[in-house]
């Protein structure tokens, strides 16, 4: 079976390392889907969620805020300033999140950044929760 070789990582740390079947993300032109034996690829990300299909394990969903995707020869590099996998988000916190940027109104661009950060969090650790109750 043909896989990708995935490494996910941010600032600060290896957020996640290994093989996949797909990795789907959000870039700046739109959804993509890797799968192995892709053409070469390199994208900005838009803040969001990135689904790691595993190849042991089921996938995993990782918030990420600003950074690079690229695709060569079956290897996924996935290049952030921050990522939070799903596990590690605090769903209550982000909800709080997402209603202070809301409520705070969509003329200020910080406010806006916010929001899209909150929603990130709260649509992986959502996946995530809907992956545990299924198990």
């Amino acid at each position: 079976m043909a896989v990708l070789n995935v490494a996910l990582t941010s600032v600060d740390r290896y957020v996640w390392r290994g093989q996949a079947t797909a990795v789907i993300a959000r870039t700046v032109e739109g959804d993509i889907g890797i799968l192995p034996g892709h053409e070469p690829y390199l994208a900005l990300l838009e803040d969001g969620e990135v689904r790691i299909d595993r190849v042991e394990g089921g996938p995993i969903y990782v918030a990420v805020h600003g950074g690079f995707f690229s695709v060569d020869s079956d290897e996924v590099k996935v290049l952030v300033e921050y990522a939070e996998l799903a596990e590690e988000i605090d769903l209550a916190r982000a909800e709080r999140a997402r209603d202070r940027a809301l409520a705070a109104g969509a003329d200020d661009p910080a406010e806006i950044a916010a929001l899209r950060r909150a929603e990130s969090r709260i649509d992986a650790a959502m996946h995530h929760q809907s992956l545990l109750g299924r198990m």
